[in-house]
């Protein structure tokens, strides 16, 4: 969606880059800024309740595509886990960062897949949003039932945490495209098409 914003403005290759590479970073700080502020005002079940990392990627995936938005999800946990274990508590922690990288990879690469048809007509941020839902639980639950011999979590853990984010992705469900919808108008007010 951003790139036929751009690409309408005749905006050069290295300013998209540029411009992207900006949003990828704000998307990423969201990423980590978010869980903190719901661990601050509810606790570790919280995170686990409203998922708020999930959110920027989304937006980026829809956004930016899938390459970019593939960025956005691998390096927000990572990130996260860098800046966090760094003032003494990673978050997430570091058994859980490959596969929630793993998972938001999925979210980003999925949510980016709708990104030329969310250009055209943004309610398509709507199937853009739970397709990558389903797809990012999907493989983060794969992966743990792959790798239970030598994971610290099992199948009925994650099962238990992902219906216990149902609340948190019902929200998104609603909230990312929205914001997508809003941010959409903004960027073709001049009236661009996209």
């Amino acid at each position: 969606m951003l790139e036929n914003a751009l690409t309408y403005r005749n905006i050069s290759y290295g300013k998209k880059i540029a411009v992207k590479s900006l949003i990828s970073a704000g998307l990423i700080a969201l990423a980590v800024v978010l869980p903190q502020l719901v661990h601050l005002a509810l606790g570790q079940p919280g995170g686990v309740q409203w998922l708020p990392m999930y959110l920027p990627v989304l937006i980026g995936g829809c956004l930016l595509g899938s390459k970019w938005g593939l960025a956005v999800g691998v390096l927000s946990p990572l990130v996260s886990f860098v800046i966090t274990s760094a003032a003494g508590s990673a978050m997430p922690a570091a058994a859980r960062l490959p596969f929630m990288m793993a998972e938001l990879a999925v979210f980003a690469a999925v949510s980016g897949l709708f990104t030329k048809k969310i250009s055209c007509n943004a309610l398509w941020a709507f199937p853009a949003v739970i397709s990558a839902q389903i797809a990012g639980r999907a493989a983060f639950m794969g992966l743990i039932a792959l790798t239970q011999s030598i994971s610290p979590f099992t199948p009925a853990t994650i099962w238990g945490q992902i219906q216990t984010g149902f609340i948190g992705l019902a929200v998104q469900a609603v909230l990312v495209p929205g914001i997508i919808i809003l941010l959409r108008k903004l960027m073709i007010k001049d009236g661009a098409n996209d």
